[in-house]
């Protein structure tokens, strides 16, 4: 069930919001939302209803077992083991079966067969707030007061499927709190619009740019020489795409969330105002970067154990945080990509340091840090997206210029001096899918990231209730709406993680 539909905006939530504030126990309160939570994950499929009750069961147990254990380390620290091997195993075989089988038979020339892993929705995600939850029982001893609370913090509708991922410290302790099952106007009405701001940004802005975008990709990945300027547009689509995209179904689970009087933790803060990739990572799908860093660069040693152990720590990191995104190699370079960046980023700053250079102050060099960061990303987004890495490598090609630059004949009429590049050529139309539309939809959605506020800083001008707003936000409403109308219903692109 996709948020941006009719029967969850005007049926599912509705009878569960509605069921929520009109049953008076709040224990059958709770239970309420997780059988609607539970429905909502078996109307993608039914049968692994069981693998994520199976999880439940098992994980709740174990954190049952290690707080019981106190005294007996041994047993506790064999306890907790087991418990992150099952879960790891369970993700493993779902996620990476496949595409561990294949390499094996393409390094071995064997012919291993092995059935079609269909993956479970939303596995890494519920797979990852457990294991982070038995580390904390592990560590601290702090368990869920009831196996029902559990089940909530786990299935929870609004952010079973793509996050954010939530710590149990984060909500937990609401849960505990009589006053979020109380029906709250303020909350309600904000809730709401943070949802239509997230649905906005799917439905209108992100589906919008998939049109134009997924034509460049596919092309590539057909064999198709892709040219300079819709090399560009392709990568700088997606990476808009994407952000509306995710940003945008964030925004809708913090919305549901709050108004069940939930809140959950913000995921995105602008990343493409960032200035470096250090901080593009503090504002990018933010409790992803929160998990890897407290479970796995930390555990590894983080930043304590000197220069050479934190950049090997960093890039460990990075590569199993691409790696968790998907089974491809492609993933597997992103990530790498990014350690890399990370990496140069943290040399810089050594090397300011210890030349006493102060650049924050310089506005010129914040444009400079900001447009070489864009430019980072945009090349490693292009594996995250492409269908394969020989496509990636090839539109990278395009975008260094290897494939020459295929000039429109409308601009070199403007531009004549172009021509005279030898790697320019007049070959008709140059940005293909990009077309006159496309870039109608490019400009406008990039102006929106850099110029205007985020969600979180437009619901506090919201708050002072200004007409202007509350205007937009009417605006807003009916253009989605309307998309719903006219457009085919897409799934959110990180419900394939």
């Amino acid at each position: 069930m996709l948020f941006n539909s009719y029967i969850f905006i005007f049926c599912f939530l509705p009878t569960v919001l509605i069921g929520y504030f009109l049953i008076n126990n709040t224990q059958y309160k709770i239970l309420w939302l997780v059988v609607a939570s539970l429905f909502f994950y078996a109307w993608w499929e039914v049968l692994y209803l069981a693998l994520i009750i199976g999880s439940i069961l098992f994980n709740f147990l174990i954190s049952k077992l290690l707080h019981n254990n106190t005294t007996n380390p041994y047993k506790r620290k064999l306890l907790f083991v087991l418990g992150i091997c099952c879960n790891l195993m369970l993700l493993g075989y779902y996620k990476y079966a496949n595409f561990l089988v294949d390499n094996i038979n393409y390094l071995t020339s064997l012919e291993i067969q092995i059935h079609n892993i269909i993956l479970p929705l939303a596995i890494s995600f519920f797979t990852f707030q457990q294991i982070a939850y038995l580390v904390d029982v592990y560590r601290n001893n702090n368990i869920a007061r009831s196996f029902s609370h559990y089940c909530l913090f786990i299935t929870f509708f609004p952010q079973l499927v793509a996050g954010p991922i939530v710590h149990h410290q984060e909500i937990l302790p609401q849960l505990q709190d009589n006053n979020i099952y109380k029906f709250n106007y303020d909350n309600f009405s904000i809730g709401l619009i943070i949802f239509f701001i997230g649905l906005f940004k799917k439905v209108v802005l992100a589906d919008s740019l998939a049109i134009y975008v997924n034509p460049v990709f596919t092309a590539a990945s057909t064999g198709n020489v892709i040219t300079f300027f819709e090399a560009w547009c392709g990568a700088l689509g997606y990476a808009m795409q994407l952000y509306f995209d995710f940003s945008g179904y964030s925004d809708m689970a913090i919305g549901i969330a709050k108004t069940f009087n939930l809140d959950l933790p913000i995921n995105f803060n602008s990343p493409y105002k960032a200035s470096n990739i250090i901080e593009f990572w503090r504002r990018w799908h933010i409790t992803l970067s929160r998990f890897l860093k407290d479970h796995l660069y930390i555990p590894l040693g983080g930043n304590r154990k000197g220069s050479l152990r934190k950049y090997s720590n960093l890039l460990i990191t990075m590569v199993l945080g691409g790696i968790w995104h998907g089974a491809h190699w492609s993933f597997f370079f992103w990530g790498l990509l990014h350690g890399c960046f990370l990496l140069l980023n943290h040399l810089w700053r050594h090397i300011c340091n210890r030349l006493n250079i102060n650049l924050a102050n310089s506005r010129l060099w914040q444009v400079i840090a900001w447009f070489i960061t864009l430019i980072s990303c945009l090349f490693a987004w292009v594996f995250f997206r492409a269908n394969d890495f020989t496509s990636a490598i090839s539109i990278c090609e395009a975008m260094l210029g290897l494939h020459g630059a295929v000039l429109d004949p409308r601009i070199a009429s403007i531009l004549p001096w172009l021509t005279q590049c030898d790697c320019i050529t007049l070959l008709g139309n140059s940005i293909g899918s990009f077309a006159t539309k496309g870039l109608l939809w490019l400009l406008p959605t990039m102006a929106i990231i850099i110029f205007l506020p985020n969600t979180q800083q437009f619901i506090t001008k919201y708050l002072k209730h200004n007409y202007f707003y509350a205007i937009v936000i009417s605006l807003l409403i009916i253009s989605c709406f309307l998309m719903l109308q006219s457009v085919q219903k897409s799934e959110f692109l990180y419900f394939d993680f």
